[in-house]
């Protein structure tokens, strides 16, 4: 692998944004609303299903609230109340679920949990391995809450990040780059990395600069997503960079 030109020979495209989900998911009852609502579900019900837990709920009945949460949001069309003008995503879910926590799962027969015409996909034995190796789970709810939207986000972010450079035919290039995300710059190894990518350390340098400022732009992208336009990004950041710290 001697090309080291790895993010501006990457493609620049990115998904619908998060709110355009929403908006898709909040028409009337169709495929496509019910396929907008899914792509929603699978990007943000773990810290949805984190919050449930650090309510107190036991992973059977976190998973049936959660579930039940999503499938009511198309069905009592609780989604025409979501407005990107008037606040961050991650605020109308977590306050939404909150208001169904309180006033209607309670009232829901044992026979009605899990009912719906729609299921949506979660991995219970996933998220209770998730939940349990998280040292942060020992906090509020609310801190559980962000702390796992802020991890959601970056997942979010490494798997666009993972998608470009396997468009590009550079998927092994990023299996080598990835674990370079998550260190300091001090902590770095350049030699090994231009070892195993095949190519100079210098140009182990340049690659790896590219791949850290490429992931930075799509985290702040998944971050944007979620936010009112006219909201402010940086404070977003730094919101949710606390939220991590919090352990």
């Amino acid at each position: 692998m001697s090309d080291t030109k790895t993010s501006s020979a990457l493609p620049q495209a990115f998904p619908h944004t998060r709110w355009s989900l929403v908006v898709s998911a909040r028409q009337q009852p169709s495929p496509e609303s019910a396929a907008a609502l899914e792509a929603v579900c699978c990007a943000y019900w773990y810290p949805l299903y984190a919050y449930v837990r650090r309510c107190g709920q036991p992973p059977h009945d976190a998973q049936d609230i959660t579930q039940e949460f999503f499938r009511l949001l198309l069905e009592k069309r609780w989604l025409e109340s979501a407005d990107r003008a008037k606040g961050r995503l991650r605020t109308f879910l977590v306050t939404a679920l909150k208001r169904f926590m309180a006033k209607e799962w309670r009232r829901l027969s044992a026979q009605r949990r899990g009912g719906g015409t729609i299921h949506l996909p979660m991995n219970t034995a996933f998220a209770e391995s998730r939940y349990a190796a998280d040292p942060g789970a020992q906090v509020a709810a609310d801190a559980v809450f962000d702390r796992q939207w802020a991890l959601t986000l970056l997942e979010l972010a490494v798997d666009r990040l993972s998608a470009e450079f396997k468009t590009a035919g550079k998927a092994g290039e990023f299996s080598v780059l990835k674990s370079f995300l998550t260190v300091s710059h001090a902590a770095i190894d350049y030699t090994s990395a231009a070892a195993r990518l095949g190519v100079s350390e210098g140009a182990a340098r340049v690659a790896v600069h590219r791949l850290r400022k490429r992931f930075r732009e799509l985290y702040r992208k998944e971050i944007s997503q979620t936010l009112p336009d006219k909201a402010d990004l940086d404070a977003e950041m730094r919101h949710l960079a606390n939220a991590l710290a919090q352990l």
